[in-house]
């Protein structure tokens, strides 16, 4: 098919009746396109700017392991189900799209700083072993060896080489590309209310006018999907807007001896109870962040939420702060009450959620694409996503059908 990049109504337009409509063109939603429209369905994408969603504000790390919080063991085997296709998932991605997606597998290094960080760093890291995960416990020496410009008082870390990143910005760069080459038809509006007939979704009407059907409606428009007007409250996705602030610097090389990387691998640490990580790109990037913000659709950049950032991260790297600062920015993750996923069928025939990513949107998207993509197309949830669908919320309604 040949692609189709919608700006707006013309007077002759014919109604569009793809097979899918996906209500949002960040990350999980172009996924669910391509795969979709992979599996010869035609695809319909409404977004007024698809590829810059969420992403482009986050980080990019892939790791199930060191994210990984007691009593999220079926969401850890999910984000480990789409680690293990990631490398395949960007390869194929890069071929289609003509773009790299920055896949990188580079490990993840977590540290702790005081003693009472390194017990509780030592008590998660007995739990991943007995969940059988692959992670090396290190002492502070071995973590500066591996990692020369920490601070001294690192006391300790833990090891995941399986965690890995990609770029989310040139993630979301190629499969808007991707999804052009596959016959994806990109409409660029907004959906303004959710069209049902005799108890079914059956599309939207678009911002700008158009009537957009479909004869599967997939909501994946992140933070903002349990606002669209016209949705019934028990199909209503639970999902909230969580704010993360972060700021982008420029590596440079450490002069000496033997040249070394400012920081070579992905570098996590609880500082004063504060989560924050460092993603480091091949490119000379460093990404730090990110704070965690319940302030609603809030996306100011602060100074205090940037002034904890560098200042945690300097606990970590004392010499972070003579990096030059190229970029500052916020956005929000789609939390749900158990921050896991909505994956699949909702309480109205024909709608079906690809949401709620929460932290691991970046990570899930290819298992996402794949669960998405299969459902519609068989009626069936595979096995990974089968425990994430959003009837978890609602268990006094009967089995929802697609």
């Amino acid at each position: 098919m040949a692609s189709t990049d919608a700006h707006g109504p013309k007077a002759a337009d014919p109604v569009l009746v793809p097979d899918v409509l996906v209500v949002g063109g960040g990350i999980i939603g172009l996924a669910v396109a391509w795969r979709a429209a992979q599996r010869g369905l035609r695809v319909t994408v409404l977004d007024p700017d698809p590829g810059r969603g969420a992403n482009h504000v986050a980080a990019g790390m892939l790791a199930p392991v060191t994210e990984l919080q007691y009593g999220e063991e079926p969401l850890l085997r999910l984000g480990i189900a789409s680690n293990e296709r990631y490398a395949d998932f960007a390869a194929e991605l890069t071929e289609a799209s003509g773009q790299d997606v920055g896949y990188r597998r580079c490990g993840t290094l977590a540290v702790a700083l005081d003693a009472d960080d390194r017990a509780e760093l030592r008590e998660v890291h007995a739990f991943q072993r007995r969940l059988g995960l692959q992670t090396e416990w290190l002492n502070g020496r071995e973590c500066r060896r591996l990692e020369p410009m920490l601070a001294p008082d690192v006391r300790g870390g833990t090891l995941v080489g399986g965690d890995h990143q990609v770029d989310p910005r040139r993630l979301g760069t190629a499969l808007v590309e991707a999804c052009r080459r596959s016959g994806v038809t990109l409409h660029r509006s907004r959906a303004a209310r959710l069209l049902t007939e005799n108890g079914r979704a059956v599309g939207v009407r678009a911002e700008d006018g158009v009537t957009l059907r479909a004869g599967a409606t997939v909501v994946a428009a992140g933070s903002w999907s349990g606002d669209l007007p016209g949705l019934p409250p028990e199909a209503r996705p639970p999902v909230r807007p969580v704010k993360g602030q972060v700021l982008r610097l420029r590596m440079e090389t450490v002069q000496g001896p033997l040249p070394t990387p400012f920081l070579s691998r992905n570098l996590r640490a609880v500082v004063r109870g504060c989560h924050i990580y460092l993603v480091p790109r091949e490119n000379g990037e460093l990404v730090v962040g990110a704070t965690m913000e319940e302030q609603g659709f809030d996306t100011t950049v602060t100074a205090g939420g940037l002034y904890e950032l560098l200042r945690d991260a300097r606990e970590l790297l004392p010499g972070i702060t003579e990096l030059p600062l190229i970029e500052t920015n916020a956005g929000l993750r789609p939390g749900t009450p158990d921050n896991a996923p909505l994956l699949g069928p909702t309480a109205l025939p024909g709608l079906v959620a690809a949401t709620g990513h929460h932290r691991n949107g970046v990570l899930l998207t290819p298992v996402t694409g794949d669960a998405i993509a299969a459902f519609l197309t068989t009626g069936q949830l595979p096995p990974e996503a089968a425990p994430f669908t959003p009837a978890r919320f609602a268990p006094q309604l009967p089995e929802f059908t697609r």
